[in-house]
């Protein structure tokens, strides 16, 4: 970073006091001084950092901003909400009118309870599990949070695979805990083999780049957990309220058994949702999941107002438009400026996909390139409710000048 700037200044401090530089790992900046080191403020599907530099944003905060920053109805109804208090003694009404609503829109909801993260809603599920079936076993597709990265060979974050078990993980824990690949329904066979009678759950994340083989996979799973006894777990932390308002569920029309939704319920307020059958949800009267913060009312007045905005207007449709606007617009200026990098997975979450021959730092460039030109990407790229024609048009103005830039470098 060859320049004094306020973003350098950030990144210094944050660095000399916080291990990793952030409390999520996927939030530290990689490539400074192109990238920003913190955003200061969001507006709609835009977002400005400390040197007031404006970027549009396809991070949207790692995918929770569904609706767009600063989004009138679910900032209304906050700052209704807090005038009577943010957190009580005993329910709120919201806690239950949010349930019913969730009960509503999502496919395999009989019931459903509040945690404040989808990793630790993905643990309950599994603690859930485990009791209800009388097994210890968990086989896990896919990054399900780092409180359930516990499998030899499993996702430690959304891009990084442990080649053992996991560090600080005790190797009894992770003994019981599987990884298996993504599409892969013989490898998921095998593991019911060698554990007869044992795997409690099967719990699944998509994997976003390839998408579409969930018309296949998803009943594949459903039918072999129903042969084998298990609960199928959806983590729908991000496919919820995305790809459909009910998630892979409503999508590819499979219900599991059990489900997790976060990412999108609240539109970046902190809330996550574990929802599923009424006679596993029953359990939890024996099974202890419990938290001071599950019925914090900011975040459910967030998601009453994002769910009804959700049921009224059609936000999913201008997800999928907006998305393969931008897709079919950045796999047209990938062709032309001979940018090795094409669009994979579903329009909105697509997945900037690295050819198999490109260069080993194509992806950095990209990205320097991308935030250079005011471009916020991320792996994934997230279209929210507020990006509208005229955004996109525009991000693909910058794009086309970050695929010029990385042209005239190679």
């Amino acid at each position: 970073m060859p320049r004094t700037t306020k973003n350098r200044k950030w990144f210094d401090r944050l660095q000399n006091i916080m291990p990793f530089g952030s409390s999520t790992c996927s939030k530290k900046a990689l490539y400074p001084p192109d990238e920003p080191t913190v955003i200061v403020k969001g507006k709609g599907c835009r977002v400005w950092d400390a040197d007031g530099k404006e970027y549009i944003d396809f991070r949207n905060s790692l995918g929770p901003i569904t609706l767009g920053y600063q989004f009138p109805a679910v900032d209304k109804a906050i700052r209704k909400q807090l005038r009577s208090g943010i957190i009580f003694g005993h329910p709120h009404p919201l806690e239950c009118e949010v349930a019913e609503m969730l009960c509503d829109v999502i496919p395999c909801a009989e019931q459903a309870r509040f945690l404040k993260t989808g990793g630790e809603a993905a643990a309950a599920c599994i603690r859930l599990a485990r009791h209800f079936t009388g097994r210890e076993h968990v086989v896990q597709i896919g990054y399900n949070g780092w409180i359930n990265s516990l499998a030899p060979g499993g996702r430690v974050l959304p891009g990084q695979v442990a080649t053992s078990a996991p560090p600080g993980v005790p190797a009894g824990l992770a003994a019981v805990h599987h990884a298996c690949g993504w599409n892969d329904i013989d490898g998921l066979r095998r593991l019911f083999a060698a554990h007869p009678g044992q795997i409690a759950a099967v719990v699944i994340a998509s994997a976003y780049h390839s998408a579409t083989d969930g018309a296949t996979f998803y009943p594949a799973v459903r039918e072999l957990t129903r042969q084998e006894g298990a609960l199928l777990i959806f983590d729908e932390i991000v496919t919820g309220f995305r790809l459909a308002i009910g998630g892979v569920q409503e999508y590819f029309k499979v219900t599991p058994d059990l489900a997790v939704f976060a990412k999108g319920i609240a539109n970046g307020m902190p809330l996550a949702a574990y929802v599923g059958r009424r006679d596993v949800m029953s359990k939890l009267s024996e099974v202890i999941v419990s938290s001071t913060y599950g019925g914090e009312t900011l975040s459910l007045a967030a998601a009453k107002a994002a769910i009804t905005v959700y049921r009224t207007e059609n936000v999913i449709a201008h997800l999928w438009r907006q998305g393969e606007k931008l897709c079919k617009g950045l796999d047209t200026l990938f062709a032309q400026h001979h940018v090795p990098v094409e669009m994979a997975g579903y329009p909105p979450c697509a997945t900037l996909q690295r050819r198999p021959d490109a260069p080993a730092d194509t992806m950095e460039r990209l990205f320097r390139a991308a935030y250079h030109n005011g471009l916020s990407i991320y792996n994934n790229l997230y279209i929210n409710y507020s990006h509208t024609d005229a955004d996109i048009d525009e991000a693909l103005a910058r794009w086309e000048r970050a695929c010029r830039d990385l042209a005239s470098r190679s």
